[in-house]
Parts: C-alpha cells; sequence; structure tokens
C-alpha cells in the first residue's frame, strides 16, 4: 500500500514530466523509503548496455564524489540486466559475484535489486542495499521495487528521449 501512495505522490509532481530526471530521482528516493534502505540506485542503460543515466539516494556528496563513475553493472548488478529477474543478496562479501568496488564505495552488506524493462529489453536496474534495522530485505520490499520500476518503464517508454 505505501508503494502505490508514493506512486501517486510522484505522479502527482510528475504528471508528464518535461525533465524526466526529477521524476527518476523521485522514484529513487521513494525506492529507499518504502524498503527502509541505507543507500538506493537507478541506472537506466542504452541498447549497447552503457549507463545513460544514474540517480542516487543515501549518498553524501562527499561518498557521490568518492565514486566518480557510476557502476558499470557488473557483478550482482550485472546479473539484473542479464537474467532480468530480481536479485536479493543477505551477504555481499560472500557472493561470488560481488567483486569490484572502488575504493571509496561505502561498504554495503545486503542488496535487493530489480531489472528495469522498457520497450520489451531490460533498460537498467534499481537497487537498495542495507535496511536501517539490519534485517534482510523481503517480499513486500521486492514487490515495492518491482512496481516502481514498472513506473521508470514508463517514464523511459514516454519521456526518456
Amino acid at each position: 500500500m505505501r508503494a502505490l501512495i508514493a506512486l501517486a505522490e510522484i505522479q502527482a509532481r510528475y504528471p508528464q514530466p518535461k525533465q524526466p530526471n526529477d521524476a527518476l530521482q523521485a522514484v529513487c528516493d521513494a525506492a529507499r523509503e518504502l524498503t527502509r534502505g541505507r543507500y538506493a540506485a537507478l541506472a537506466i542503460t542504452d541498447e549497447r548496455d552503457r549507463t545513460e543515466g544514474f540517480f542516487t539516494s543515501g549518498l553524501t556528496k562527499e561518498e557521490l564524489k568518492g565514486l566518480k563513475v557510476p557502476p558499470t553493472g557488473h557483478g550482482p548488478l550485472g546479473s539484473l540486466r542479464t537474467d532480468g529477474r530480481p536479485v536479493r543478496i543477505d551477504d555481499l562479501d560472500k557472493h561470488p559475484k560481488a567483486f569490484g568496488f572502488p575504493p571509496k564505495h561505502p561498504v554495503m552488506k545486503r542488496m535487493l535489486g530489480v531489472p528495469i524493462w522498457a520497450n520489451g529489453i531490460v533498460r537498467g536496474s534499481m537497487y537498495v542495499t542495507d535496511r536501517a534495522d539490519d534485517r534482510p530485505f523481503d517480499d513486500e520490499d521486492e514487490r515495492a521495487l518491482l512496481m516502481l520500476a514498472r513506473h521508470v518503464q514508463y517514464i523511459i517508454e514516454n519521456y526518456w528521449y
């Protein structure tokens, strides 16, 4: 229910986003808030899987500046794009595909990510990390992200280009 309210608020603020970046940032912020995540990110990719848009929530200016470039979609993030299914990881340190964090990247333990589909292909990903209560992400969190990802699909298909 909270996800529906968040989507209604985003739609009310950006009914026909002339600046889709503002609406996408609002979706990223809603993802973090709804899942009680410490961080959230939303990446839009082109047909060649190159990042076209990257939005974050929860990072300080210093943390964001330290990253310099958005994630390239290898490891667990890459599986969102290649498999096209949600991914839940309870311990990134022990995950066989978790590698390549840049030197100043914030420490993250848990992750929940969903692919973003548009025009029949995966056009990005949205993910949250580390719930504030230190519990694993659950089915309700996944449903909320999937609902938000459908809204991102709508924005991409109607306003991104």
